[in-house]
């Protein structure tokens, strides 16, 4: 840098200003070339950092199986046939399965063999599963998930975009199974909807018109289903 200033000075001492002027762009062009080489690799130093970040945050989201298999169900919820199960027992991955629940209620686990769990909630299958185990280990820790609700069915048909049979959920209304079905197609009478269910080993039918619904002036129509219901669009 003192030789650089001293260069600088003798051109202007001289009366070379030209000179001196062309030599200083060239120098400064050198400089610059020398500084581009430290700031690019500290850019995609950031760059990559960035993306690693971008990529960690995608790992750590609700990406993970066992969230998307989760279903929201009532601690009371009675399991049915063809539900599907996941039965974990603690420290023995060996006896921790995903079992289908039989037309007959019943499922098969090891050494257990054939054990009752229609009709049971999730906690009552986990301890008569526990009471069985019992016989084989000294202290079984058992869990029960329903991971899909295929007992608990209802049907949307008629002029609907996806009519067919849906899972009944917890709590799930007539409206929200109208919007599960897609909505509607053009020629739907949306003021003539109406369910059918059966109760006490007759057909009961219940009036539902959408546009009164979605305006809140006869909230009362939105009833919640009961598995078995047919959501009929005209």
């Amino acid at each position: 840098m003192f030789q650089f200033c001293n260069l600088c000075h003798s051109n202007v001492a001289e009366g070379g200003h030209a000179i001196g002027g062309r030599r200083w762009v060239g120098l400064s062009m050198v400089l610059l070339q020398l500084l581009v080489p430290r700031i690019a690799p500290a850019q995609e130093s950031f760059s990559a950092t960035q993306k690693s970040g971008q990529q960690l945050m995608v790992r750590n989201g609700n990406g993970s199986k066992d969230v998307q298999n989760a279903v929201p169900v009532d601690p009371k919820y009675a399991i049915g046939p063809q539900d599907i199960l996941s039965i974990s027992v603690w420290k023995e991955p060996d006896l921790t399965q995903t079992v289908v629940v039989r037309p007959d209620g019943r499922i098969s686990l090891p050494l257990v063999n054939d054990v009752q769990a229609a009709g049971l909630t999730p906690m009552q299958l986990a301890a008569s599963v526990t009471a069985e185990l019992r016989k084989y280990l000294a202290d079984p820790r058992v869990t029960v998930v329903v991971t899909q609700i295929n007992s608990q069915r209802i049907y949307v048909l008629g002029e609907v975009n996806k009519a067919g049979t849906y899972a009944l959920f917890p709590g799930m209304t007539l409206l929200q199974a109208l919007s599960s079905a897609g909505g509607f197609t053009q020629f739907a009478d949306v003021k003539k909807i109406y369910l059918l269910r059966t109760e006490n080993g007759g057909q009961v039918k219940f009036l539902f018109n959408y546009k009164e619904v979605v305006h809140g002036r006869a909230p009362e129509q939105n009833i919640a289903l009961k598995t078995g219901d047919t959501i009929i669009v005209p």
